[in-house]
């Protein structure tokens, strides 16, 4: 049975809390039971954004530094595509820097369990249209096996669920990452074969500490340091002053988030 929009209301009311629950997954015991109901399973990679990465002479071709592509990639390959009316992470904060009414786009049969007063199914063309507003509007992808909403929008199986949250810096659900329990939190990962570099070009002016959403980045001796709970966002690329914060590609990284996901979900 599909989840009642008064309990999603409640959720929503209980927002604020995302932070101390968080903290609750590093207990012994208590964090194991967490893990089990609300992570398990889960595989969800942060898709930079696609300007932050520069075309090389060491990359082959653009097609393989557009992360935005394993977004389409999947929109083409579903059978099912479902946009919600609006996002519960920017709808329960209230954000006034960000569109509310772009919220998650969810593929496959489990999507078509959801309740139709929170959204509703779109065609392929139509998916592809919202996630290019939700580029243009500054949000970032998230893509992967996300079992909280299986449990929020009360579908599944999880297998036939792929979520694509459109994510702002302010309200992301994935905030309390660093509060989350190491087990748990690396679920949430990078895109394979990028890494962020910080150049000889950083002058400390800490432009790049303000966009990061998991406290990844801190300026130490007036230069920029990436840490290792760094996602590869590349918000912090976009909006350096200075560029010099560059991405390095390793690989082909389209390709193995594109097979990374496809063993989690299946969407056909």
């Amino acid at each position: 049975m599909s989840r009642s929009v008064g309990l999603v209301g409640i959720l929503k009311k209980g927002f604020p809390l995302r932070f101390f629950i968080a903290r609750l997954t590093r207990v012994p015991l208590l964090g194991r039971i967490m893990d089990t109901m609300f992570f398990k399973d889960d595989g969800i990679i942060y898709l930079p954004i696609d300007r932050a990465i520069t075309v090389n002479e060491a990359v082959a071709s653009e097609s393989m530094v557009l992360p935005s592509s394993v977004v389409e990639h999947f929109i083409e390959k579903a059978a099912y595509h479902w946009v919600m009316n609006f996002c519960i992470c920017r709808d329960a904060a209230a954000c006034k820097d960000y569109p509310v009414e772009l919220g998650c786009l969810f593929m496959g049969e489990a999507a078509m369990k959801i309740n139709p007063e929170l959204g509703r199914r779109v065609t392929k063309e139509e998916a592809l249209e919202h996630v290019r507003k939700c580029r243009e509007a500054g949000l970032i992808h998230l893509i992967g096996r996300n079992k909280l909403d299986t449990v929020w929008l009360n579908v599944g199986p999880g297998n036939r669920l792929l979520t694509v949250c459109n994510c702002c810096p302010c309200c992301c659900l994935w905030r309390m990452l660093p509060d989350l329990a190491p087990e748990i939190g690396m679920k949430v990962t990078k895109m394979p074969g990028i890494t962020m570099t910080v150049t000889d070009a950083c002058v400390g002016c800490r432009t790049c500490e303000s966009v990061c959403f998991v406290n990844a980045v801190a300026v130490t001796d007036g230069r920029a340091q990436i840490h290792e709970e760094c996602r590869g966002c590349g918000r912090c690329v976009d909006v350096c002053p200075q560029h010099a914060i560059m991405v390095s590609v390793e690989g082909d990284p389209v390709e193995r988030s594109i097979d990374f996901i496809s063993d989690l979900v299946d969407i056909t």
